[in-house]
């Protein structure tokens, strides 16, 4: 194990997007990260875009469990604690697909990475910042403005996103007696390769396909930064952050 840094960060979905982003602003910002997804290669090319910044590039399927766990491991083992997790592995599974003519295996995929991913990865944390000295920690878990309001034939992201608030509740409520902080942020069309087809043309509650506006990726990290750091008697339970013109507040 080495030195123990002040601050350290499990980051999930590094490789891309808004994890990337979010990795990149703590790194920067004199953290340390743990960075955990799917493929070795992306994960190292986070890691390379802050340079002399401390890092574990840890593969991870946040939707098996013995990933998980050994995540959790790694990090413990190199850094000895974590302080925060930021919970962002997700995915938005077929795009378009009608509710009835979803498979079982779509919803099913979307299922296990969005909520049960988010859950493995959140009790993991949970473990580690109870039993911990100094005690406790923050999880912050990565919502969606689909936890509120809906796309169309987005049902499965739309019920896991519907079920991160719950839990992110059940966790702030259940975590108070450890010094464990956990808010949501709930991000609408920041510019990332999920998001790209945003700008071409969307789907609309009233049937038409029209581009929409995006905001850039950095203004989501400085946010999850704020969030992160904050002393752990203060917490952002909830916040919103998204593209100003975006059809959100009365879609549909």
């Amino acid at each position: 194990m080495t030195d123990t840094p002040s601050k350290i960060a499990v980051v999930t979905g590094a490789g891309s997007g808004i994890g990337r982003a979010v990795a990149v602003e703590l790194l920067g910002a004199g953290w340390s990260a743990v960075l955990a997804g799917r493929r070795p290669e992306p994960l190292e090319e986070t890691a390379a875009l802050t340079p002399g910044a401390v890092s574990l590039a840890v593969p991870t399927d946040v939707a098996r469990p013995e990933d998980v766990t050994a995540l959790f491991a790694a990090a413990v083992d190199r850094f000895g604690r974590v302080d925060l997790l930021f919970n962002n592995a997700g995915t938005f599974g077929p795009g378009g697909v009608p509710v009835e003519d979803l498979s079982y295996e779509a919803w099913r995929h979307v299922v296990d990475t969005n909520l049960n991913g988010a859950f493995l990865c959140a009790q993991a944390a949970y473990r580690q910042m109870k039993e911990q000295d100094p005690q406790g920690g923050r999880i912050i878990n990565n919502g969606s403005v689909s936890a509120h309001a809906p796309r169309p034939h987005s049902a499965p992201y739309t019920a896991t996103k519907h079920a991160l608030t719950g839990l992110t509740k059940a966790l702030s409520l259940d975590g108070r007696p450890y010094r464990i902080a956990v808010g949501q942020i709930d991000i609408g069309n920041a510019a990332t390769d999920m998001t790209a087809r945003m700008r071409t043309g969307a789907l609309q509650a009233n049937g038409e396909v029209a581009p929409e506006p995006v905001m850039d990726v950095a203004d989501v990290a400085r946010t999850v930064r704020h969030m992160a750091e904050l002393p752990l008697e203060a917490n952002v339970q909830f916040a919103t952050v998204l593209a100003t013109t975006m059809p959100y507040v009365g879609r549909g």
